[in-house]
């Protein structure tokens, strides 16, 4: 059975094809017109071992706000798609990833119950293009279209560019951890659905 998911959104903001193969290798096709966006994605994919294709374009000439968030309501609802009726898997996933200096701690669960804790202190605002604020909202929009309890947390950082990163790259463990398939799962719920 695959476990892909694909999204398009269009609005008069932005257009964004978005899949996300949940069983893939870690290879990443990813344009949004925001570099250090794209970084954080590619990371994503890789560390999360799933294929992700990403191909955005939004209203840059204002900022990367709606690009940023509409990727974020797409990759959720790709995890939904791709998900199916969620039987099998492990549900939960936890992880604290070190980047020199800065460690970030991740801990979800594909609930159903769409909740973000985002409590990563981040030292400036701009990293190159990036408005380091919008990763927050990328998270918020994953947690709410995916129905993915969130909690991210910055342990330590200095330097912006580890912390979002870590968090990232935490983020890509924890859900690789979450959808892995165990045969022993059947559906990880006490009330019979997720």
């Amino acid at each position: 059975m695959s476990r892909i998911g694909t999204v398009t959104r269009q609005t008069a903001e932005t257009k964004v094809v978005l899949t996300l193969d949940l069983d893939g290798q870690g290879s990443c096709e990813i344009a949004t017109g925001v570099p250090f966006f794209d970084h954080m994605l590619e990371a994503i994919g890789r560390h999360g071992l799933m294929d992700l294709a990403v191909d955005a374009k939004g209203d840059l000439a204002v900022d990367a706000h709606h690009t940023v968030e509409d990727v974020g309501i797409c990759f959720g609802q790709a995890l939904q798609e791709a998900l199916g009726d969620k039987r099998g898997i492990r549900r939960y996933g936890s992880v604290t990833v070190p980047m020199d200096e800065a460690a970030v701690d991740c801990a979800l669960d594909i609930s159903g119950r769409p909740y973000l804790l985002y409590d990563v202190a981040v030292p400036i605002e701009i990293i190159g293009t990036f408005d380091t604020t919008l990763a927050e909202e990328f998270f918020r929009a994953v947690a709410n279209n995916g129905a993915l309890t969130l909690h991210l947390r910055s342990l330590s950082g200095g330097n912006a560019h580890h912390v979002i990163e870590a968090a990232a790259k935490a983020f890509a463990v924890a859900l690789r951890d979450a959808v892995s398939v165990s045969e022993r799962a059947g559906l990880p719920s006490t009330k019979g659905s997720l």
